[in-house]
């Protein structure tokens, strides 16, 4: 299957800024993340710190190899994998009844409790990394095409933030509204 060059680009550029941005917060904060995955347990204690400090330089890796064309399937298909894992952890933690513990998703500085409605953002993740992962038609790419692909996935990213930052906040909305 073929497609458009602007899809796949944008698709891949949108799936590059979450990955490299999920690596920064992790980064940033390594005790917190540390903390975080310990919470989920799924790995043996030994394995947390380790891969806490793994995981994010896996997508640091995975978001530079979505931007070079030559290497764009093989990291596409990585992105989905990764965050297919992701949802698969969530899920085995909703599946328990573990509900209170911070998914890890908004960054250092927001908590966001795990529900389900983070397994169908997952899934659309899936689906628009697998997308970065299709083989595009071979045409030349204008300029005009180089805008359309930013601003697709620039408007990709702001409707992911727009409702990442719905999630997180939305036990606060409730609470305000008495519910």
């Amino acid at each position: 299957m073929h497609s458009d060059p602007i899809f796949i680009i944008a698709s891949a550029l949108a799936i590059s800024v979450l990955l490299a941005s999920a690596a920064t917060h992790k980064l940033r904060a390594p005790a917190r993340f540390a903390k975080q995955l310990a919470d989920y347990q799924l790995l043996p204690d030994a394995l947390v710190r380790p891969g806490a400090r793994l995981i994010p330089l896996l997508e640091l890796a995975i978001a530079f190899a979505l931007l070079v064309p030559f290497s764009r399937g093989w990291a596409a298909l990585s992105a989905a994998s990764l965050i297919a894992l992701y949802a698969a952890a969530i899920g085995i933690n909703l599946w328990r009844g573990r509900r209170n513990i911070d998914c890890g998703c908004a960054g250092p500085d927001q908590a966001q409790p795990l529900r389900p409605v983070l397994l169908l953002r997952n899934s659309v993740l899936v689906a628009l990394a697998l997308l970065a992962s299709v083989a595009p038609i071979a045409r030349d790419m204008t300029v005009f095409d180089g805008f359309v692909t930013v601003a697709a996935s620039a408007v990709a990213l702001l409707i992911y933030a727009a409702a990442d930052g719905l999630l997180a906040n939305s036990p606060l909305l409730l609470k305000l509204i008495g519910r």
